[in-house]
C-alpha cells in the first residue's frame, strides 16, 4: 500500500499593487513643503519689517520737525547772547526748511492745519535775516516771536 502524499495545491497569493508615486509627483510634494515652511519663517519677518518701517517713518517725521524748532530756537538764543552770524545761519536753515516743508504737496511732515499756520511766518524771513546781518539787537525779540508763534502753531 503505498501511501499517497497529498500535494499541496498551490494557492493563488493576491498582491496588492504597490502605489508607485512618480518622480515628478515626489519633487512636487517637496517643493510645496520646502514653499510652505519657506513662507512660515517669511511672513513673520515681512509684518515685523512693516512694523518697523512704519515707526523709521514716524521717526523721521518728527525728526524734521524737531530739527526745525532747534534751528529756530538756537537763532534766538544766539541772536539774545550778541552772535548774530550763527544766529543768522540757524534762521536761514529753520526758514529753509520751512519753505520746503510748505511747497511739498502730501508728504509734507506738517497737517494741513499747521502748513496753513506756518506760512505767515514764511513772510519775515527777509527782515529778520536782513537784522541779523546787521547785527541789530532788534532782531533778539523778533527770533523770540518767531519761536513762540511756531510753538503755538505747532501745539495745535
Amino acid at each position: 500500500m503505498s501511501e499517497e502524499v497529498p500535494q499541496e495545491v498551490p494557492r493563488k497569493i493576491e498582491s496588492k499593487p504597490i502605489k508607485r508615486t512618480s518622480f515628478m509627483q515626489r519633487v512636487s510634494l517637496y517643493a510645496l513643503v520646502l514653499l510652505v515652511i519657506f513662507l512660515l519663517g517669511f511672513v513673520p519677518m515681512w509684518l515685523k519689517h512693516r512694523k518697523c518701517a512704519s515707526s523709521l517713518a514716524e521717526a523721521e517725521h518728527q525728526l524734521v520737525l524737531v530739527r526745525m524748532q532747534s534751528n529756530l530756537a538756537s537763532a534766538a538764543i544766539d541772536a539774545r547772547r550778541g552772535d548774530y552770524e550763527p544766529a543768522r545761519q540757524a534762521a536761514s536753515q529753520f526758514f529753509t526748511a520751512l519753505q520746503a516743508e510748505t511747497d511739498i504737496a502730501d508728504a509734507s511732515n506738517f497737517t494741513p492745519s499747521q502748513k496753513t499756520g506756518v506760512r505767515p511766518l514764511a513772510t519775515r524771513r527777509d527782515e529778520i535775516i536782513t537784522l541779523l546781518a546787521r547785527g541789530d539787537p532788534a532782531s533778539a525779540d523778533r527770533l523770540s516771536d518767531l519761536y513762540a508763534a511756531y510753538r503755538k502753531i505747532m501745539s495745535s
